[in-house]
Parts: structure tokens; sequence; C-alpha cells
């Protein structure tokens, strides 16, 4: 990839820049820093900062408005509709359990956007959902407990827990706000009149709790006297900057440099776990999108640090078990017929077995149903001729002759991936993660940036499935990986649950 012209020769040029920049660094990154070491329950392990702290500390508060909230929503009901102390005391129990699952499930205890730090406007539609899905419950609820009248206790309950709410939130946000110590050190990159403009909206709009502490950039140039912030270092200096200055997040400005100096400046950054935003050119077009922060009405495109926390893994992994535990007792009946299909189809063991590499590194043995010839592996060199992967790293024949005739069916449908759910149980795989590789593959992706897809467990699915399967090559496997560990969440994982059922219908890219 060769280095674009600098930005100020191209007013549009740093649009196209934030497109690459996710590709760059996916293919070009070498990823020469160690794996974060993880501790004893397999789990990496986070460094502490600010910007963490932040996040736990906002967490803490927003969870306790929602209890508080839905406590003195049950203490109102139980004024207006009086009733038994016991059945008083399990509503209220029941009504805080199901508002702060609802709260965790519709994403309201996140604080990696810097809207949803400023502000709980974003938050706004998701409460009203979850307010409108907890009066079902609690309406059910005030029936077993035989209330007078169970659907008005719904919805007195739910309407004053929704409003209890929306004030507790605000002024859990409004104290973080002035807190300092949990102010994020900002560095921007660039200088000129939008670094400058940057530089006063973070001043002035306090309630993003971001403080600007300097600049990097080659060359400096100031409009205006007024603007103090003091030159940091060059482009260069950045790796050593974001140490040596504690910073939590970076801003890219409009700068001279060129496109592959600001791809340099993502790299580290991502490298040191700092969020980055970009102020895009034609700023004063650009409003809405997903990805697009506003300070003071200025956009902002945001690559969040990923939030590979304590608390997310264990969601996670409470995820995982609960549906694999379901998955296989639901389907323990086709199980057991597919297990009879094989024994009379060929000969050999009912399930397949084989060494992969798992979160961090670690081997772990995959289960599947066996869908081969038991002697498939020692016949593979006599295919490798026919070899359709031209990655240089898969083995791959869609007509492959080492498959059996119920393995044809099994693969088509995707049945022989059943059997994965008893890893999932063992907490060796996830139902969606980076794709488990082979030890052989393996050795082709631990050496670069490919290393940091190992921070989650492999999935039955991922990215990778819905975007292809098979019929992608190695390095884009390997590019969705990354993306997908770059940017996981619990929302996502479902979308992507979501998302695997039309492609397993459908039987694309399974062979």
């Amino acid at each position: 990839m060769q280095a674009s012209k600098p930005a100020s020769s191209s007013e549009e040029q740093l649009p196209r820049e934030v497109e690459a920049a996710m590709d760059s660094i996916a293919f070009d990154y070498e990823y020469d820093q160690p794996v974060r070491p993880a501790d004893a329950s397999g789990a990496v392990v986070e460094s502490d900062s600010r910007a963490g702290r932040r996040s736990g500390f906002l967490l803490r508060l927003l969870l306790g408005a929602d209890i508080v909230s839905a406590l003195l929503a049950a203490l109102l009901t139980s004024l207006i509709f009086p009733h038994g102390f016991a059945s008083t005391m399990t509503f209220t129990a029941v009504l805080v359990a199901i508002w702060v699952s609802l709260a965790f499930v519709f994403g309201l205890y996140s604080s990696r956007d810097l809207q949803t730090w400023a502000s709980g406007l974003s938050d706004a539609p998701r409460l009203a959902v979850a307010a409108l899905l907890l009066a079902w419950p609690v309406m059910a609820l005030a029936g077993l407990l035989e209330f007078a009248d169970p659907v008005l206790v719904a919805l007195v309950a739910t309407t004053a827990t929704a409003a209890f709410d929306s004030v507790a939130r605000a002024l859990s946000r409004g104290y973080a706000h002035r807190v300092t110590p949990l102010r994020q050190r900002t560095v921007i990159v660039g200088s000129g009149l939008v670094a400058e403009r940057l530089a006063e909206r973070l001043e002035r709009h306090t309630e993003f709790g971001l403080e600007a502490i300097g600049l990097v950039d080659d060359d400096v140039h100031r409009v205006s006297d007024e603007l103090r912030l003091p030159k940091l270092g060059s482009l260069s200096d950045l790796d050593r900057v974001i140490d040596d200055q504690a910073v939590d997040r970076v801003i890219i400005a409009f700068s001279r440099a060129s496109h592959q100096e600001l791809l340099s400046c993502i790299r580290v950054c991502r490298n040191h776990r700092v969020a980055v935003d970009m102020v895009p050119r034609l700023f004063e077009l650009v409003d809405g999108g997903q990805a697009v922060n506003q300070i003071g009405g200025l956009p902002l495109l945001s690559i969040g640090a990923p939030p590979l926390t304590q608390a997310s893994r264990i969601a996670k992994r409470v995820l995982d078990f609960a549906v694999a535990a379901l998955i296989l007792i639901c389907l323990s009946p086709v199980l057991l017929l597919v297990a009879i299909a094989i024994k009379l189809d060929s000969r050999g063991p009912v399930f397949f077995r084989q060494v992969r590499a798992g979160r961090g590194g670690t081997e772990f043995k995959l289960f599947k149903f066996r869908s081969m010839y038991r002697d498939a592996e020692e016949r593979k060199r006599l295919y490798e001729s026919a070899n359709e992967a031209d990655d240089g790293v898969m083995f791959k024949i869609k007509k492959d002759p080492r498959i059996t005739r119920i393995g044809k069916l099994l693969r088509r449908s995707s049945l022989d991936e059943i059997p994965q759910l008893i890893n999932v149980l063992l907490g060796e795989m996830s139902l969606v993660g980076p794709r488990p590789l082979i030890l052989s593959e393996s050795k082709h992706a631990a050496q670069t940036w490919h290393a940091r897809r190992l921070d989650l467990r492999p999935g039955i699915t991922g990215l990778w499935q819905v975007s292809g399967r098979s019929d992608l090559p190695f390095q884009e496997m390997v590019r969705f990986d990354y993306q997908y560990v770059s940017g996981w969440s619990i929302a996502r994982d479902v979308e992507i649950l979501l998302a695997t059922i039309p492609v397993v219908l459908s039987g694309r890219g399974a062979y």
C-alpha cells in the first residue's frame, strides 16, 4: 500500500483513509507485542487504567440507580396496592432482578461510547423498550401473587420504574462528571484550526470527561495564541507519549501527515489499547451514523478500545453454558439418530476428535460427528494436488472422496458441528468466537497480529461462518476473527447467532 498525499492536499482524503485503516490494520500490522497474560482461570488480565476505572465507576453508579429505582417503584406499588409482607418482598425482589437483567441485555451499562458517558439521551429508546418488556413478567407475577388487578399493578410498577430510573441515571452521570480523577487524559494528533476548535470544545463540554493534555504532530501550526496546549512530541514519538503521559484517548484532527503515518498512529493506539477518534474531512456535513460521536456538534469517528473485561467474559460464559445445555437437551433424540446412522454407514467411531488451538494458545480436543472414513487423515496426502484452497494453509476439496455418504448430509446441515457444544460446556469453546484452528494452521497465525484473535475462546460460529465459511481463504477468515475480537459485545454475539441460522439452512459454504 502506497502512502497517500498529505492530508492538506485533499479535503476528501480522510474518509477513505478511515475506511482503509481497518484493512491496513488487519493485513499489514506486525503484532510484535506479547499476548497479554492470563490468570489462573484463563481470563486475560486487564491492566489497570483510568479509562477502565472510569467505566467501572459509571457501571456501579448505573447499577445502583437501577436497583434503587426498582425498589422505589416496588414501594410505591405496595402502597397503592397493599398486600401481605411475603408477597410484597417477593414482588420487590423479582422486580429488581428482572429490571437489572433487562438493563444488562439492552446494553444500558455500557460506557464505551462518548455519548453514553456524557448523556443518557441515547439510552432512552432502549430504556423504553426495556420498560415495555418489563410489564409482561410483572403482570404475570402480580397474577401469581393474587393482586387484585394485575394489569394495573404492572402499569404502575413499570411506569414508576422507568420514571425513577431516568432521574436516577441522570443524577448518577451528573455525579460522575464531577469526579476529576476519572477524566480521560486525551492527546490530539494534529494542529491548526480544527485541532484548536476541538481543544476548545473539550474544555467547554466537560460532560464527556475528556481532558486535553497536549498535541502530537510533526509540524505544529497554531492559528490562535489562545491555544495553550503544549507539543508533546512528533508522530514518531506517539508510542512514548502514550506511556509517559498515561494517555487514555487519542483524537486525530487534521494533520499534514501522510496516509501511512496516520495509519501507524492508529496501530500504536490499538497496540496500547487506547481509544481512537478521528475528526473526518468535510465534518460540517457529517451527522448521524452508528460510529459517529459528537462533541459540541463536532463529529468524531470512533474506534474504541476493545472492552475484554472480566465481567464481559462472565456474561459470555453464562450465555454459552445456558444455550449449549438447552440445545443439547432439545436435540438429544436427533443426536442419537445421527450416531446410529454414522455407525451403520461406515466403520469407525461416532465422534471425531482433533487437537485445536484455543484461547491464549492452549490446546484442546474438539468434538465433531465423524463425517469422513476413519483413514481420512492417512489418505490426505493422496489428494494434496486436488486441494482447492489457494491460500497455502488450509486443505479444502468441495467433493472430497474421503467424506462418507452420511457425512455429506451432516456437513450440509452442519449437524456434524453439534458435538462442539460439549466443548462449550467444558469451557474450551464458545458459541461465537474465532475459528478453532488446527495446529498446522495455527502456526501460520501465531507470530503476527493474528495473536490478538486468541483473546477469546474459539467459537462454533463467528463472523467467518456467516460471511462465507469454507469459501473464505485463510487470510480473510483470520481477518474476520480479528475484527470480531476487537469489537466484541454480547449484542454482537446474539446478532451473529441469529445470522448463523439462515446460513446453516442454506448450506452456503458447507462442504
